[in-house]
């Protein structure tokens, strides 16, 4: 169970890690079960980019809005009757929440009967067994993969394969979706799969598809990495004309459309990540009719994506304007204004610029000012002890760049000069090393030797004996005087205690 949790956090982007973490303790802390499902777990096993997050959780979803909306998280649309709330989560992360459900049809065309389920019944629903796999994100069954229908095996082998044999009767859209997986993984359809694909379109099922399913496959094709490969395969299978009737590659920017994937690429290798969708479908649908693109925009769930795309071209042109005047006088401020600037918008701005003026300041801001940028830390910062580790540095080094920019730091004595008051305090100098006195050197010496290494410092020289002072002739003298005299006088002979008695008669 921890291998497949493990592949997941491995595999998501920190962003979409967040987005997981957030919906799942707004699942738990409702008591619901939540689940990772569908293409998120395809993409997620496959090892292909993982376009966004798909939930399942065993409850109604829509009564978690007020929470996600608490939490970060922007409700674009939601679907009372599937109980689905499409979601963006922080960090622009698409996702999906809906419930868990079993879909009836009565009759082709006409809308399923819903009703809750678990989330095995949930799977048994869905279109091919390589998006009915789910993962638990419940404490419990953490990790827990469940796969009734042996979709991983179906990865492995790289087939699409439908769960039923009514699959395509029941949601004609499913025909739209099989030609679309099997374009952009360049995967064959399995051998029943085929023939059941065949007979629905021979039986011209595709005219009982949903408004709400033409939106959804509208929109899907606006995060496409290769959108115009999809669409010439949806032209090829006649599908195309079912998203709208008016709709041909003929009708597509085709120049554009590739040079917006291309600079959307450099982008990506200079760590910008820019929302394309919006500007996806403007190409796609550059020489349709306004009508044609009215009734498009109405059918797809995600306004927010609609709004985008509908503002997209005046937005650009706001960021021209601002880009062309004043405000972008100098290379430093325009630098700033494309920083803080949404990177779609510059994205856009990038392949639809017509102003020489606007697409020079686009380009250097991705080529030559960059190479600026990455001059820093000059060599002078580094003499002069100004390092990343000084609070301040982040503000040190990038006014050096917005004058580098501007070209008012010339030469190295010019940047010295701006430097220098802004340097550091050199460091104290380290203490002296403490004295060791002549009894540790010693002991310190014959330890090494006992050792067998050498001593540190040689033992000092042992010390020598001091000189015998001159003899004072006159002390000589009065000293052998005195021996003599203590020599003549006798040494053991008893005192005389007669010499104190007092004086009285003889005995006799």
């Amino acid at each position: 169970m921890a291998d497949y949790i493990y592949t997941m956090e491995i595999r998501l982007t920190p962003d979409q890690q967040r987005g997981v973490t957030l919906v799942q303790d707004i699942a738990r802390a409702a008591g619901m079960n939540i689940y990772l499902t569908g293409g998120a777990i395809r993409d997620i096993i496959s090892g292909f980019a993982i376009r966004d997050l798909d939930f399942t959780v065993q409850g109604n979803p829509l009564k978690l809005q007020k929470d996600l909306e608490r939490a970060g998280a922007m409700v674009s649309a939601s679907d009372d009757d599937s109980k689905t709330l499409y979601l963006v989560l922080p960090g622009n992360v698409r996702a999906e929440m809906s419930m868990a459900r079993t879909e009836r049809y009565e009759k082709t065309g006409k809308p399923p009967i819903i009703t809750p389920a678990t989330i095995i019944e949930d799977l048994r629903r869905r279109d091919f067994t390589i998006n009915a796999m789910a993962l638990s994100l419940n404490p419990g069954s953490r990790g827990l993969l469940m796969d009734p229908f042996n979709g991983a095996a179906d990865l492995e082998a790289k087939v699409i394969r439908v769960l039923h044999n009514y699959a395509f009767v029941e949601d004609p859209s499913r025909l739209i979706r099989a030609t679309r997986f099997a374009t952009r993984f360049h995967w064959a359809l399995e051998e029943r799969t085929q023939q059941r694909y065949n007979s629905a379109k021979e039986n011209n099922y595709i005219e009982y598809i949903t408004d709400r399913a033409i939106g959804y496959e509208i929109e899907h094709l606006a995060y496409e990495d290769d959108p115009l490969n999809i669409v010439r395969a949806l032209e090829k299978e006649e599908w195309l004309k079912v998203l709208n009737p008016h709709w041909t590659t003929a009708k597509i920017d085709t120049a554009g459309l590739a040079q917006l994937m291309k600079t959307r690429q450099q982008m990506n290798e200079l760590g910008y990540a820019p929302e394309t969708s919006a500007a996806v479908l403007h190409f796609l649908t550059a020489r349709l009719g306004d009508k044609d693109i009215a009734d498009m925009r109405k059918l797809i769930p995600r306004k927010h994506l609609v709004e985008a795309w509908r503002d997209l071209e005046d937005n650009a042109k706001s960021l021209a304007k601002r880009l062309a005047g004043k405000e972008a006088a100098t290379p430093s401020r325009t630098w700033k204004l494309l920083s803080e600037a949404r990177p779609e918008m510059v994205l856009f701005l990038a392949v639809t610029a017509r102003q020489q003026a606007v697409t020079q300041k686009i380009k250097n801001f991705f080529t030559k000012w960059r190479q600026v940028q990455q001059k820093i830390p000059l060599p002078e910062m580094t003499e002069l002890r100004i390092t990343p580790q000084m609070p301040e540095y982040p503000k040190i080094a990038n006014d050096v760049f917005m004058l580098l920019l501007d070209g008012k730091l010339r030469s190295r004595t010019e940047i010295l000069k701006f430097l220098k008051p802004l340097s550091p305090p050199p460091p104290p100098p380290p203490p002296a090393p403490p004295k060791r006195g002549r009894a540790a050197r010693t002991a310190a010496a014959m330890a090494a030797t006992a050792q067998g290494a050498a001593p540190a410092t040689p033992p000092p020289p042992a010390p020598k004996p001091e000189p015998a002072k001159p003899a004072n002739p006159h002390k000589m003298q009065s000293r052998h005087a005195h021996n003599k005299k203590k020599a003549a006088k006798p040494q053991n002979q008893p005192q005389n205690r007669q010499k104190n008695k007092p004086k009285g008669k003889k005995r006799k």
